[in-house]
């Protein structure tokens, strides 16, 4: 039987996932009681040892996924050097919009069109430096980690929500990593995981925002970094029935291992490279392979007929196109990210089996070809 779940987060479920993996978890128990401390700390020292995270670096649990513990980054260090966002989708705006709008710190912004990363020679490394491993609304990930300089002044802060366990993280390359449980390994929403490296640290400990602290921001008591929330003591009260599913995931991820994570995702994208290389009305929303996502796989129709209606036509033809996958049980939740140019968005993450891509392929051909004939 296929599985149908394609969305882009929250992603589908591991291979053989049910209801009954969740059986042992610590619910009507306190977060803070010796059960669900030991829960948590399992699952912050599980994510390091999947993820090879160095062992001097600190792993915590933050609330608000991926975009609170981002922000919550973005609040308590910058601020003491010159901020470069590097923006080329929608989450990646985001980020410096807040810098701009809300921290208003003035931030150099390089951005560039759906498709495109910006110039990474223009980056200034005496400042700190915003961007995403891999923009989930437009499939276009950074094509390595060489870019990212030893000698650098400032913090790199990446969002890697949609890369980690799918894709490869240097680490020597960066100072603050964030993701959520919902993505590459299909956990449920509303928590987010901080890596800092000791330069992060160092920049916490000695520095104080000019700005009021939201509590679920706050990760310093009085001079030094508050140690407990890398250990397991959390700002606020987690699910501990997400935390139970995320140990599961984890467990799962560490028996096949990280390259095998990568693999697996790798191999699901190749099966859209195949497609996208015999047809000729369909292709990569991304330029070039060396961006082409393995995960958030982001396509688009360049049929004459298709790119000469209007947008507000392209954007009915889509949902009507993903509507009728999702009513035939074939792949829900395919549509582009609703700022992106209109497409197909088709999730390839490790929790995704090959087969199913497949399933997808053939369902997704049809079903545009019999709209396309209406045109």
């Amino acid at each position: 039987m296929n599985n149908p779940n394609f969305s882009s987060g929250p992603c589908t479920k591991r291979p053989g996932w049910n209801v009954n993996v969740l059986k042992d978890a610590a619910l009507g128990r306190s977060h803070r009681s010796a059960l669900g401390r030991e829960k948590l700390a399992k699952a912050i020292t599980d994510s390091k040892k999947v993820l090879g995270v160095p062992e001097d670096y600190l792993l915590g649990i933050l609330p608000g996924s991926d975009t609170g513990t981002f922000e919550g980054a973005m609040w308590a260090l910058l601020g003491p050097k010159p901020v470069t966002v590097l923006v080329w989708e929608s989450f990646s705006k985001g980020w410096a919009t807040d810098v701009e709008k809300q921290l208003r710190l003035r931030p150099t912004i390089l951005e560039s069109d759906y498709g495109k990363i910006p110039d990474l020679k223009r980056i200034d490394w005496s400042g700190d430096v915003i961007f995403v491993a891999n923009g989930t609304t437009s499939g276009v990930k950074i094509p390595d980690w060489k870019w990212i300089p030893d000698d650098r002044e400032g913090l790199t802060l990446c969002d890697a929500t949609s890369a980690v366990f799918a894709m490869n993280i240097d680490w020597s390359k960066v100072d603050v990593l964030t993701y959520s449980w919902q993505k590459c390994l299909g956990g449920e929403a509303a928590h987010g995981i901080l890596v800092l490296s000791p330069r992060a640290v160092e920049r916490l400990e000695s520095y104080d925002p000019p700005w009021p602290m939201p509590k679920i921001f706050r990760l310093k008591k009085g001079e030094k970094i508050n140690g407990g929330i890398f250990m397991g003591d959390t700002i606020n009260t987690p699910s501990m029935l997400c935390v139970e599913d995320y140990l599961d995931a984890l467990a799962w991820a560490g028996k096949i291992g990280l390259p095998g994570l990568i693999e697996k995702s790798m191999a699901n994208l190749k099966v859209l490279e195949e497609w996208v290389g015999q047809t000729d009305w369909i292709d990569f929303l991304a330029e070039s392979e060396e961006l082409r996502s393995s995960t958030s796989v982001c396509l688009k129709i360049t049929d004459g007929r298709f790119q000469s209606m209007p947008k507000e036509d392209q954007t009915d033809f889509i949902k009507k196109v993903a509507g009728s996958l999702s009513k035939e049980g074939i792949a829900h939740d395919t549509g582009s990210y609703k700022d992106a140019p209109p497409g197909f968005r088709i999730w390839c993450g490790p929790t995704v089996e090959t087969s199913d891509v497949k399933t997808v392929v053939e369902g997704l051909e049809s079903a545009c070809l019999d709209r396309m004939k209406l045109i």
